[in-house]
């Protein structure tokens, strides 16, 4: 018996894509192949238009693993139709493209408020370029869609700030004349932009980082500062350090899921969150890491 049948075909993939810290933490999950064969026939049961070959799925669902101590909650709480639907979106098929506009798109005028027709379509234009257009060949941002929370949340937020963007163009009349309540009814329970539209939660995140960048050796923090605040590419750190690419893209990947593993401690405490909406806001946090880093560290 081969080793891919004996770990099973969609375990052998995602190992096949996964970074190779995460493959020790995947090998030693018990029932991974049923559970990845769950997502799989969720993903096909939900979207029976959407072909999507299995292991385009475990590529996009490997880019995403968490850190391995939340590697098997987040698996087995994994929003796997959504995920599928949005890997297929990144990948430009049709089907995918319209159902994504009648299940997601269809929906998020609803939880705009009171705005006008003509800026609805332009929210819904801006989100079509924005979430569905790749630039400069890069993936479409929907690619950055990870899972841990429903999709038509994910996409509410982006709507939430396409709109204010716009009110704020132009003249336009301020969309939120009273940011924390008025953002607050756009969002599910599980979004963590529930949590952040509080001042206090903000400060918490703030103050969190800081503690979290603080705990860091000074190396660390100096591999984050150039790679992601001065751009320098992996190649040029390489060079500086004198150490092979490899070995320095590994470093720069285990500073940044320790700062985050200490992030995710912080947050935890001083906003006694725990759960969904922990991991929701710590993959918020994640997805905007560049920007917080240079405010906190320029």
């Amino acid at each position: 018996m081969s080793g891919e049948a004996e770990t099973g075909v969609l375990t052998a993939m995602l190992l096949a894509h996964a970074p190779a810290e995460r493959r020790e933490a995947l090998e030693g999950l018990a029932d991974l192949e049923a559970l990845l064969r769950s997502h799989l026939e969720a993903g096909q049961t939900a979207w029976p238009s959407v072909p999507l070959p299995p292991e385009t799925f475990m590529r996009h669902l490997a880019r995403h693993l968490p850190p391995d101590d939340t590697l098997a909650q987040a698996l087995h709480q994994l929003h796997a139709a959504d995920l599928y639907l949005a890997c297929a979106c990144a990948a430009g098929d049709a089907q995918a493209l319209l159902a994504f506009e009648q299940h997601v798109l269809k929906k998020v005028p609803s939880r705009l408020g009171q705005l006008s027709a003509s800026t609805v379509d332009e929210v819904l234009q801006l989100l079509r370029q924005r979430l569905l257009m790749s630039a400069s060949g890069t993936a479409p941002k929907i690619a950055d869609y990870a899972g841990r929370g429903p999709l038509a949340g994910w996409v509410r937020i982006s709507a939430v700030r396409a709109a204010g963007e716009l009110a704020n163009q132009e003249g336009r009349q301020e969309l939120f004349g009273e940011p924390p309540e008025s953002l607050e009814r756009m969002l599910s329970p599980e979004d963590p932009e529930r949590v952040l539209a509080r001042a206090d939660s903000r400060q918490a995140l703030t103050e969190s980082l800081q503690a979290a960048l603080a705990r860091l050796s000074e190396r660390e923090r100096a591999l984050l500062r150039m790679h992601h605040i001065h751009g320098l590419t992996m190649d040029r750190l390489a060079t500086m350090y004198g150490e092979p690419r490899s070995s320095l893209a590994r470093r720069v990947v285990q500073a940044r899921e320790r700062l985050l593993k200490l992030t995710r401690l912080e947050l935890s405490s001083r906003l006694k969150l725990e759960g969904r909406e922990l991991e929701s806001l710590l993959g918020w946090v994640s997805s905007r890491l560049d920007v917080s880093l240079h405010r906190l560290m320029s």
